[in-house]
């Protein structure tokens, strides 16, 4: 791990899209948070990645999807592990699924696409040199990963098996926390720790590494993401306007105001606006 680096194993590091139509789904998410895109694919490979840069800085990518394979279009969740393999074969241990065998991405690093005992997808990511996105918690960035869970309590032992990730409780809702994850951060960012003391943050909160939330058994478990965004209500009608749809009006949560959108080809994801004022407000919607 290099001294830039702002990831350790268990945190997760890394978005991208993989959707039939990839021009349209650049100039739907260049459209809505100014994203701007390099092509990355190497030359003769099967499909396109796209990668978006904000100010220069790497926050996700879009691929095309592989032919053949039929997959729901969503966002993937990448987690920054030091050995793909052997967490690949700690996922079967503890009951999960290996859908897509570890293999390397060039030079950039070493991936697996597995899925937890409930069904929910998500990517290994051994870095080398892409160590992850390099902007986050940014309006148009990267602010939160989701995970949509029937079972909270397997989640909980799957996930602390294969990542060492602990269920906290944070006022209404878990969390993922990584223990001794705050102490990184505050090495990175001294006095963080007291910031969010001040704002009255739940306690171990600079240990979260992700969200997690219970749903019914007629939703599909999954991992979703969050992107930090400076209006909520703004990029709701942006949305709108560039053909998404809005699944659930923009709100106010605690700590947030929030909107969940649908891209054109289906991806649905969170737009949030930090909102330290709704700290004990009750949530009063949402998908």
């Amino acid at each position: 791990m290099s001294d830039q680096d702002r990831y350790v194993p268990g945190v997760p590091c890394w978005i991208d899209l993989n959707v039939p139509d990839v021009e349209a789904a650049v100039a739907f998410y260049g459209g809505l948070f100014g994203w701007e895109f390099e092509d990355t694919t190497p030359p003769g490979a099967p499909v396109r990645y796209l990668v978006a840069l904000l100010g220069g800085g790497t926050v996700a990518a879009i691929a095309s999807q592989p032919e053949g394979r039929d997959r729901a279009v969503a966002w993937d969740t990448y987690v920054r592990v030091a050995d793909a393999d052997a967490t690949a074969a700690g996922v079967r241990a503890a009951g999960g699924s290996v859908l897509s065998e570890p293999i390397d991405i060039g030079d950039s690093g070493r991936t697996a696409l597995c899925a937890d005992p409930d069904g929910a997808g998500f990517c290994l990511w051994q870095a080398r040199g892409h160590r992850g996105a390099a902007v986050v918690n940014e309006h148009g960035s990267l602010n939160f990963n989701d995970l949509r869970t029937r079972d909270v309590g397997a989640a909980g032992a799957f996930y602390g098996a294969v990542f060492g990730w602990e269920l906290l409780d944070v006022g209404g809702g878990y969390a993922w926390a990584l223990p001794g994850y705050g102490d990184f951060l505050e090495q990175r960012n001294p006095g963080m720790r007291a910031g969010m003391a001040a704002m009255g943050a739940p306690e171990r909160f600079e240990d979260v590494v992700a969200s997690v939330r219970q749903i019914t058994d007629h939703e599909p478990p999954r991992w979703d993401v969050t992107f930090a965004v400076d209006d909520a209500d703004a990029i709701a009608a942006r949305a709108a306007d560039l053909g998404g749809r809005v699944l659930a009006a923009p709100f106010d949560a605690p700590w947030v105001r929030t909107t969940v959108i649908a891209d054109p080809q289906g991806a649905s994801f969170t737009a949030s606006r930090f909102v330290p004022g709704n700290k004990d407000v009750a949530e009063s919607g949402g998908a």
